[in-house]
Formats: structure tokens, sequence, C-alpha cells
């Protein structure tokens, strides 16, 4: 019985509704009093039905819930036989939480979008060596998918085959399509716009980072802040206590109505909700826009973040060093150029790469006796001659000769920024080159806003070296910059800053400064989604573009003050209905459960305005 009434739910408030609107009609054009009470005792029971039975499963677990006053409040009025008032009050409360749900629905809508985009089928490659439709589930990693214009891509993976053009708008947040070609990452979700590309599966199901996301949101959503713990925890105290001063009041003035009115008027339905609804619809306009806020009490930190603390290589940097400035030594330049470039090819090294991008295609030579020297360089036999690649504390352990003049051109290299690649050969120095990292597009626009959003402290680590890091920190206005920082040189730097009493967000590329993002008050990964970037921070800026970064501060705070105006707007309609009831006589029972229920979608609407909440510039 009860499953079948909390099934037709809808059904019974719309029942409710028209017999109300009968009893109505019938009285102003017959004037019959009978058929009037009737029809509104019947729209009384009907609709009282779910609300009595909600009102019974809160008192077994020992909870004086807002069903529970509304049921007294619906007796009493029976008891004093003013089924209008009655009948009114169930119909309200009853269509208030259906439009409650309603609205609260569209709040999730961030995950409802997700699950939607959420590939049902593969392509993949059988046996007999043709392409066939299966089911998502029957995907295992390794196995090898087809991929084709407009569909979606299955899994995360790599291409092994074929060209094409990829909007990955479900992970990064940003529409503009990305080219794929062999070799490249493509992530589960992901829409491909133009060409075919042939995959190999390298996560599947809820693997895959858009499985996580997903996983992520909902998590998100469903936590509770201190603020929502808080407001938990006095409406279980302050329910009862509306219904003691009910007591109270019917004994002193022996009026029952205006009792069952101040029952009405207590119910803290607005109060409860005000906050999650922000938090809800926060998050999903964070998962909307690339970024991920995992969960409320992260949404609350951020919002009063005063200093951010970044990394320097592919935070505030591309990532992408080159080659800026060089300098030759001695003849014979060619063929040096043609050792460097052999030995750097046998190095994995970010500058390694640049220096090899530099030189271009050359001749490549037999590479022996090869030594990594830790925090130095390389050093190898090439064409019998011994090369030494690497900074200059290498030179001076190979005992290379480094003149004035050398030390002049390396001081110069170092105050432009540059990290040193120097090569000797036999002992000779041939080439000086200078690498450096580039600042990303818009970044110091994007600092200047986190200022104008509060943000009081703007510092840089890195590990690179102090002239580089000068450099950059005097071209994007930072508040401190230090270099020569290993991880845990930042891990202790920021304990510092916490130990001193501010609030501190470390934006870091989530691999090597997980201890860092781990430690400090909020961790911000720039990790296009990486599965370290995900598990160590509290904010993921799913594409690493920086400007999400604004974004999500900005919406931390507009958070912040929503769920303060929701508190506002709940804590307000009681207080003026309670004087409303005290000091003039305006204020009815059915009039007072129109208006908590107005207060109650009051909220919940200015909440979902955070769904299509955008930073200003």
């Amino acid at each position: 019985m009860q499953r079948f009434i909390f099934r037709n739910k809808n059904k019974i408030t719309l029942i409710s509704g028209i017999l109300i609107a009968l009893a109505f009609i019938s009285k102003w054009t017959t004037g019959k009093i009978n058929i009037f009470n009737w029809a509104m005792i019947l729209a009384s029971i009907i609709g009282a039905l779910p609300i009595a039975i909600q009102a019974y499963q809160a008192l077994r677990v020992k909870v004086v819930s807002i069903d529970v006053l509304v049921t007294i409040a619906v007796i009493g009025a029976f008891l004093i036989q003013n089924f209008e008032e009655s009948a009114i009050v169930t119909f309200l409360f009853l269509f208030g939480a259906y439009l409650e749900q309603r609205t609260l629905n569209q709040t999730r809508s961030a995950i409802k979008e997700l699950l939607e985009l959420a590939p049902q089928t593969a392509l993949k490659l059988m046996d007999d060596g043709e392409y066939e439709e299966v089911d998502i589930d029957d995907v295992d990693e390794g196995d090898i998918l087809l991929v084709k214009t407009g569909a979606k891509v299955p899994v995360d993976g790599r291409v092994i085959a074929g060209e094409g053009y990829i909007n990955e708008a479900s992970i990064t947040g940003e529409s503009v399509p990305v080219e794929k070609e062999k070799g490249s990452n493509v992530y589960a979700g992901t829409i491909l716009d133009n060409g075919t590309l042939q995959i190999v599966a390298d996560r599947v199901g809820e693997d895959t980072t858009f499985g996580k996301i997903i996983e992520l949101v909902e998590e998100a959503q469903d936590s509770k802040s201190e603020a929502e713990r808080f407001i938990d925890r006095f409406a279980k105290y302050y329910t009862p206590a509306v219904l003691v001063l009910g007591l109270i009041v019917w004994l002193i003035t022996k009026d029952v109505e205006l009792a069952i009115t101040i029952l009405v008027l207590g119910c803290p339905g607005a109060l409860v909700i005000g906050v999650p609804v922000s938090n809800v619809a926060g998050i999903g306009n964070g998962a909307k826009n690339g970024v991920l806020l995992k969960g409320s009490e992260v949404i609350n930190d951020l919002s009063r973040v005063d200093t951010f603390v970044f990394d320097k290589t592919g935070t505030l940097t591309e990532g992408n060093p080159r080659v800026a400035e060089t300098k030759y030594y001695g003849d014979n330049i060619e063929e040096v150029l043609a050792y460097l470039a052999s030995v750097e090819r046998e190095s994995d090294h970010p500058l390694a790469k640049a220096v090899l991008e530099e030189i271009g295609e050359v001749n490549y030579l037999e590479v022996e006796d090869t030594e990594v020297v830790k925090g130095g360089g390389i050093i190898a036999s090439v064409n019998g001659h011994r090369i030494a690649v690497g900074n200059v504390a290498l030179m001076e352990r190979e005992k290379v000769q480094l003149s004035e003049g050398v030390r002049a051109d390396i001081e110069k290299f170092e105050k432009n920024g540059n990290s040193l690649v120097l090569t000797a050969v036999n002992g000779q120095l041939k080439v000086l080159m200078g690498v450096r990292d580039r600042v990303r597009p818009g970044v110091k626009e994007d600092l200047q806003r986190l200022k104008r959003l509060g943000v009081k402290n703007l510092v840089m680590l890195s590990g690179d070296n102090q002239g580089t890091v000068d450099v950059v920190s005097k071209e994007l206005g930072l508040t401190e910059a230090y270099g020569n920082m290993l991880p845990e040189d930042k891990q202790a730097y920021i304990k510092k800053l916490m130990d001193e009493g501010q609030i501190v967000a470390f934006v870091g590329d989530g691999v090597n400064d997980s201890p860092s993002l781990a430690l400090a008050n909020i961790g911000i990964a720039m990790g296009s989604g990486t599965d370290v970037a995900i598990e160590t921070s509290d904010v993921v800026l799913m594409n690493s573009d920086f400007n999400r970064l604004t974004h999500a501060l900005a919406l931390a705070k507009a958070i912040s003050r929503n769920m303060k105006q929701n508190i506002i707007i709940a804590v307000g309609v009681v207080f003026i209905l309670l004087a409303g009831v005290l000091f003039s006589d305006w204020v009815s029972m059915s009039v007072g459960m129109l208006v908590h229920e107005g207060s109650i979608l009051a909220v919940i609407l200015n909440g979902m305005r955070l769904l299509r909440y955008r930073l200003k510039y």
C-alpha cells in the first residue's frame, strides 16, 4: 500500500488540487457549503496519506521531520473543522515537494549529460579480421577498436592508425577539436568529428578517465560540507523545538489554530535544502567546464585561499623547452653538432629533445661507453672522441677549461632565464646552448584576475636555476619565486606558509609534485586527466588550461556567496512569518505553508543560477 501511494504521489497531488478547485467552484456557483466541505475533507485525507506515512517512518527512527509537523497541523485543523486550511496545506506541501524534486533534478543535469555521453557499444576487431559492434562491457584492455566519424571513443586508448579531429569537451570542457594521429592518446566519451581512427584499448569501463570523472562528480555532489552538517544537526533539534513551541502557545493561549500555524511556519525546509542545492549546482557547473571540484569541503577551502603556490614547468610555462640562444667555440662545429645529436639521442631528458629539435637532421654516429652522471649530464665516446654534454658542474668534473669570456656568456645566458647545455669534445668546450621554456599564453592576465579575486600572494617554486626562475617571475609579476627546489623543499615551504596561518593552494602537474598537492589546503592539478592528478589533488583542471583556474576560484567564491544568500532567505522568511503571526492577522496556516514552499523554491532557483555561472572578465 505504501509503495502504491509513493509511486502515485504526483497523481495524488493532482487529484487533491482538482478537489480543492471543484470545492471553490461549487461554493462560488451554487453556494452549497456541504459540497465545499466534503470536497475539502476528501482532498485533505488523500493529500495527507503520503505525508502521514513519511511522518510515521521518521518517528520510527526517532526523527521529528517536517512531515511530522505538517501531519500534526493537518490533524489539528481537522479537529477544529477548518477543512479548507487542512486541504490547502496538504496540497501546497505535496506540490512544493514535486517542484523541489523537479528543480533539484535539473541541478544534477551535469551528471545526466555525462551519463548520456558514456559510450554503450564499440567496433571491435574480431579473430576473423572483421570489425563487429559489441557491448562496451565486452571490450577488454589490449583490444583493437575502430572509431568512425561522428562516433564516440569507447575507451581510453592510443591511436595505432589513422588521423582525425576529436571533440574532447566531455573531458576538458573545451570544444575546439584536437588533432589525433598515430601515437596520440584518446579518451572515452569524446567524439570523433572527422576522420577514422584505429585504437588499442588501454583502460576500459570505470577505469577510463571519463568513468572516473563521473564517479568523482557523483561523490562530490553527494558529499557534505561542514555548513551542511551543522544545519543537519541544527534541524534535528530545531524541529522538535518548534513542536514544543506550538504546544506552549496552545497551553498559554488555548488557540489551536495559532499553535498549528506556528507548526507550519516553523518548518525548516528552505534552511535544510539551501546549502546542498548550491553545492550540487556549483559542482555541476565545474564538471561542464573542465573543472573537477572534489566535494563540498573543497569548495569551502578554495573560496578562502589567499596564497597560490605554482610549480613552474608545465604549469606557468608550456613544459616544452626550446633552444633560445647558442654560442659556438672553435672550428668543425658541424662535426661537433653531429656528435652532440648522437649523444642526446640516447637521452629522454626534455633538454635533450630541445637540442635535437634545434640541430635538425644530421648523420647520426655510433655512441659507445655511455655514462649518465646524475644531476650533471652524459659522457660518451663517439667516433673515438670523448664527448661530455651537460651543465657547468659536469664541465668542471671533466676539467674543461672555462675562460672568463665563456663564464661571461654563461652568466648572460642564465640571466636571460636559460637552462644551460654545454658540450665538450676531448676536454675542449665547443658549444653553449641556452634552453628555456615559454610562459603559457594568457597566464599573466589570469594571474592578475586571481589578484582581483582576492588572492594576496602568488609564489613560484621550481627545480630550475634561480636565474630562470627570476626571469619568469619578473615577466609574470609574482610575489615570490624560488629556484633549485627539490620536491621535499617545496613541501617544506608550503608547510611553513600553512604554519603562518595562510590558506594555501598548490598548483602542479600532479606527477612529481604529488607530496605538495597532498599537503596544501587545496591541491590543484594541471593534469589532462592523468591518474595521479585525479587521485592526489582536490581540484583537477582537465585540459591543463590555466584559464580554468580563475574559473574554479571564482566559482568556489560564487558557491559560498550563494549558500550564505540561501541561509539568509530561509531564516529571513521564518522571522517575517513569525512577526506576521505575532503582530498582524494576515498570516494564516495556508498562507504560512504557501510562503514556506515559496522560500524553498526561492533557494533552489537561487542555487540553480550557478549552473549558468561564468566569470565576468
